[in-house]
């Protein structure tokens, strides 16, 4: 064979080795640019005082009801207290006015602070007065017990009317007061562990003066009872007259009759 031509063909065999090598040969890993993850600025905090656990109403509170959390600087409120040196004892034997939850801001005006009171003058707000009306422990005069603490209620009394001699008895029912505050049935001021029913031998109402005379005087001269009223008219005010129209509802032999008009 021609020299030439083997020179050649070695070298065809060499390239086509090489080229083999180098398609086998293990390719390094591309090189990826990573820019640097951005950094963001610390929110700058303050100490606030919030609640450690639930605080139900008329809690009277101690320090380790109280707890101090990190709060965003930007969104603390002019109600919230700083933290300081006095802080806690100064809130310390508080009682609670209105519910607090796990973790809520302590707002001043929720709280209420006197060693020589008791815990319903604690919280019954400014001019009004708490009154006690007689009610049947099994809820025949306060919408069959389920009648809770906070729950708004109208009164009603029920009296007998005059009758001629010999008449058949008659009873007359009207609306006393509406849309009244039940501070407490008993002496459950708030329904706790889920309980739907509250018993008791007595309801007080949270009144104003004027209320509360005529609630003491209808208690003497006739059967006081509670009717139960809807969430959705909370938003009223109680009304110390009668109801508008005047009506009452006449009762014979337990049978309701006619509506009259005063």
């Amino acid at each position: 064979m021609n020299p030439i031509r083997i020179a050649v063909l070695v070298l065809g065999v060499a390239a086509a080795g090489g080229a083999l090598m180098l398609a086998m040969a293990p390719k390094p890993a591309p090189v990826v640019s990573q820019a640097a993850a951005p950094t963001l600025a610390p929110v700058p905090t303050d100490q606030v005082m919030v609640a450690a656990r639930d605080l139900p109403l008329g809690k009277i509170l101690t320090p380790a009801d109280l707890s101090w959390q990190a709060w965003p600087k930007e969104a603390v409120a002019p109600f919230m207290i700083h933290r300081d040196d006095k802080a806690m004892a100064d809130i310390a034997g508080s009682i609670v006015r209105a519910a607090f939850y796990p973790g809520e801001p302590i707002r001043r005006e929720r709280l209420i602070k006197g060693a020589n009171s008791g815990f319903l003058s604690a919280v019954l707000p400014s001019g009004k007065r708490a009154v006690a009306i007689t009610i049947d422990m099994q809820g025949s005069t306060s919408a069959g017990g389920f009648v809770l603490p906070n729950d708004r209620v109208d009164v009603l009394r029920t009296v007998k009317a005059s009758a001629a001699p010999g008449a058949s008895e008659t009873y007359v029912t009207e609306t006393l007061l509406t849309n009244i505050r039940v501070l407490a049935i008993g002496q459950s001021v708030e329904d706790k562990n889920g309980q739907t029913v509250v018993t008791g031998s007595t309801a007080t109402l949270e009144l104003d003066p004027v209320q509360a005379e005529t609630v003491v005087l209808a208690q003497r001269t006739g059967q006081l009872s509670l009717t139960l009223r809807s969430m959705l008219d909370a938003a009223q005010t109680g009304d110390p007259a009668r109801v508008a129209d005047g009506r009452t509802t006449v009762i014979r032999f337990g049978v309701e009759a006619d509506g009259a008009t005063h």
